[in-house]
């Protein structure tokens, strides 16, 4: 997870996009795949799936992976100001990695 990921909520425009997310918070912790999904109570297969955007996930099972991984979800109307800060640091982060 990078630096602005950690300091700044991320908009996600398709469920294939929370794979990434959830990727990179379980490296973070220096959990393998197998580790986190007994920790989290899910099958390395739903956690595989959730990672990889394969699939579907229930609602539930994701929310639990999030919290069991200190993430959260957040449902807000687009032209809410936080919706519209995460839109804008996802295109400064594209472009900060476009530079690299």
């Amino acid at each position: 997870m990078t630096d602005l990921q950690r300091r700044h909520p991320t908009l996600l425009k398709s469920a294939p996009e929370l794979g990434p997310v959830v990727r990179e918070r379980r490296k973070s912790q220096s959990l393998r795949i197998d580790d986190a999904a007994g920790l989290l109570g899910v099958s390395v297969d739903l956690m595989s799936r959730l990672e990889n955007g394969q699939g579907s996930v229930r609602l539930d099972k994701a929310l639990a992976v999030l919290d069991g991984l200190g993430l959260a979800l957040m449902v807000l109307p687009k032209e809410h100001p936080w919706a519209r800060e995460a839109g804008s640091n996802k295109l400064s982060a594209s472009a900060t990695d476009d530079k690299a």
